[in-house]
């Protein structure tokens, strides 16, 4: 006969065992499923939290580079973007020079002081300043267009294992001007002390377009968290020229209003020359009268309005 002691621990061993089998097993798999996922979950939030802080980054360098543009370029800076060698100093004289000169034709040819007083105030002080902007705005043109091109170099020696300054350099050497002489600049501002990200930011301040925005954010991103630099600026280099293509397409969509506004301002100037020509005591009442003097202005300043107006018609930007 068996003990009843001897059966009922047995079936509580049995017991016993089971559970463990079934509960203490799943416990230890749990565990190091846990284990095994802790890492993985890490990775995810530090990578998540890596995006949110480039975010971050390139919000806070965009605010700070719209502040910038905000700001009134002086004349100083607009000289320098021009590409001129001149100094503020010279830039004045010159004006000043080519007003007298111009007013003392305009003096010799009408005999009107009011008209040499006129003509010397618009050729001393409207003359250079367009020359200026069109000398300005044809730098930036060709910088913008060369650009694409430097940053390409960069990238390929990025690939290749060459430090950050390293390529800048090469990109300096092999660049066409305008970009050549921006990219030594940022040279020369290291070899003095500065930072890339401190000269790339300087060079954004010297050529204000939104491509070298874009790279000085990328280059000060890539300093302060780290990063693939060679796809950042790969990405950067391609959506730049579509940023090109884009300005040719809307550039070829805007010729023919362009040229309308370009025909329909000369129309009146042309009618003129031609009545002088064939006519000259006809025409020359305009500016030999009060009431011509008069008429001449009012028609004049109606042009002006109209002028402008055309021009900001038929002017895109992206």
């Amino acid at each position: 006969m068996i003990n009843p002691l001897f059966l009922a621990g047995g079936l509580s061993v049995a017991v016993g065992g089971l559970a463990l089998l079934l509960f203490g097993s799943e416990s230890r798999v749990e565990k190091r499923r846990a284990a095994v996922k802790r890492p993985a979950v890490k990775a995810i939030a530090s990578a998540q939290a890596d995006k949110a802080l480039r975010r971050k980054q390139i919000a806070d360098g965009l605010r700070e580079l719209e502040k910038a543009s905000r700001r009134r370029a002086t004349l100083r800076s607009r000289i320098e973007q021009a590409g001129l060698s001149a100094t503020l100093t010279q830039f004045i004289v010159g004006c000043v020079a080519a007003g007298l000169l111009i007013g003392l034709a305009a003096w010799v040819e009408s005999r009107s002081p009011v008209i040499a007083l006129l003509v010397a105030v618009s050729a001393g002080a409207g003359l250079p300043q367009f020359a200026l902007k069109w000398l300005r705005k044809r730098r930036i043109a060709k910088f913008i267009a060369n650009f694409p091109n430097a940053i390409d170099i960069i990238v390929r020696g990025v690939k290749s294992g060459l430090p950050l300054g390293d390529t800048i350099r090469v990109a300096a050497n092999e660049s066409e001007e305008p970009v050549r002489g921006e990219f030594r600049r940022i040279v020369q501002a290291m070899t003095i002390g500065l930072t890339l990200a401190e000269a790339v930011e300087r060079m954004a301040q010297r050529v204000p377009v939104a491509e070298t925005n874009f790279f000085s954010i990328v280059i000060s991103v890539q300093g302060q968290a780290g990063g693939n630099l060679s796809e950042a600026l790969g990405n950067l280099s391609r959506v730049l020229r579509e940023r090109k293509k884009m300005k040719a397409k809307i550039a070829a969509m805007s010729m023919e209003a362009k040229a309308s506004a370009v025909i329909i301002g000369l129309v009146p100037f042309l009618v003129v020359g031609a009545l002088y020509v064939s006519s000259p005591n006809y025409v020359s009442a305009l500016w030999t009268t009060e009431h011509g003097r008069l008429i001449a202005g009012i028609a004049l300043a109606w042009m002006a309005i109209g002028v402008a107006m055309m021009k900001k018609m038929v002017s895109f930007d992206i």
